[in-house]
């Protein structure tokens, strides 16, 4: 390890895409790598035990909705996110940005003033104070406060959201080293911080953007703002923009993006973590991923079906279970099938990160990424 506190190790590389490890003070975890989203500290339907035994080995913790219950003060009593969990593994917070893109917060340059969505109770979310919560949670790496605009938007609105991205950015970081050798755990002092790019689909104010969150510094990147309602063809270009400026040193964690095009897509463009809910959702509603594209568990083809989900899948549920059963436990509405669907997606995710790592090796990611574009447009 150097004196910084993640350490990027890469492998190999083809074209853009790489593969290797992340250092941390916990241990490391393999790259690419798709982050399961825990918003309530639980990826929905399943225990830290199932990640486990999934092989997952970093998840994603929400802010926001952990600061309103239970609260840090109570989780950081009770061992941090990791006791509290139960979970060894890495955690990752997200800094409350995404609720100030979902749930619309009054706005100024001082900081977000939310509603809970829990009991109405008002709740004011500053730079400062979401270094603060995200160290008392004991987040491994916490990410600094943004503003993500929805898309479309005006150039007047990502303009604002990128100057006071910056802003806070600068504000963020100061807070998070002033207080990184401060009374906190050997945890709290060893967690990273990474800083966000924003800038829409506006290929300048994204290069800007970059720029500006380079010189403020931080530990890795991330690249939000995309997968925010922008087609996939004004998207990639704007990814390109910032991931051609980013350090080759360090992590790029391209934000909310969980379908597999934009997996392999980014990965193409030199992306190493992934996150969002989109794999665990659709599971649960009977949208089930597999090599050969999207498969919906209701269709009534599937009620005498005694195949599993996906034939090339080693998982533990499309070892076992037919889709005529999974199908069955559905329209009943059986909580199991939530939870077996989810594990089987997740799979399916982790399996496609370790192929792209694999195929990364042996020069052959173009290969991997062609086959799952055609198997899912």
């Amino acid at each position: 390890m150097s004196d910084r506190v993640v350490e990027m190790e890469i492998d190999a590389i083809d074209g853009l895409a790489r593969a290797g490890r992340v250092h941390t003070p916990r241990g490391s975890f393999g790259t690419p790598v798709f982050m399961p989203v825990g918003t309530r500290g639980s990826v929905r339907t399943l225990s830290s035990i199932d990640l486990e035994d999934l092989g997952v080995e970093i998840m994603l913790g929400n802010t926001y909705h952990l600061m309103l219950r239970p609260g840090a003060d109570v989780i950081d009593e009770l061992g941090d996110l990791h006791g509290f969990l139960a979970w060894d593994g890495h955690v990752l917070t997200d800094s409350g940005g995404f609720q100030i893109f979902s749930l619309e917060p009054k706005l100024s340059d001082e900081g977000a003033i939310f509603r809970s969505t829990y009991d109405g109770s008002t709740h004011h979310l500053t730079p400062e104070s979401a270094v603060d919560i995200q160290r008392t949670l004991g987040a491994d790496i916490q990410m600094v406060l943004d503003v993500c605009p929805a898309l479309p938007a005006t150039e007047a609105v990502v303009r604002a959201a990128v100057d006071r991205t910056a802003a806070w950015a600068e504000r963020g970081r100061a807070a998070f080293l002033a207080g990184r050798d401060g009374g906190h755990t050997d945890a709290q002092r060893s967690q990273a911080q990474f800083g966000i790019v924003q800038g829409g689909v506006d290929l300048q104010l994204r290069a800007e953007s970059t720029g500006r969150t380079l010189e403020v510094g931080f530990d890795g990147y991330g690249i939000g703002g995309l997968s925010v309602g922008e087609p996939r063809d004004e998207m990639l270009p704007a990814l390109e923009v910032v991931t051609a400026a980013l350090p080759a040193d360090q992590p790029r964690y391209l934000m909310g993006v969980g379908d597999p095009i934009g997996f392999v897509e980014g990965i193409a463009r030199g992306v190493d973590l992934f996150d969002c809910v989109m794999p665990t959702r659709a599971a649960r509603h009977g949208t089930i991923f597999t090599d050969a594209g999207r498969l919906n568990l209701r269709n009534a083809g599937h009620a005498r079906a005694s195949g599993p989900l996906d034939e090339a899948c080693t998982c533990t549920v499309c070892g076992r279970w037919s889709r005529a059963y999974l199908r069955h436990l559905l329209r009943v509405q059986e909580p199991t099938a939530g939870r077996l669907l989810t594990i089987h997606n997740v799979h399916w995710c982790l399996n496609l990160m370790r192929r792209a790592r694999s195929a990364i090796g042996a020069g052959q990611f173009e290969v991997l990424r062609r086959e799952v574009v055609e198997a899912w447009s």
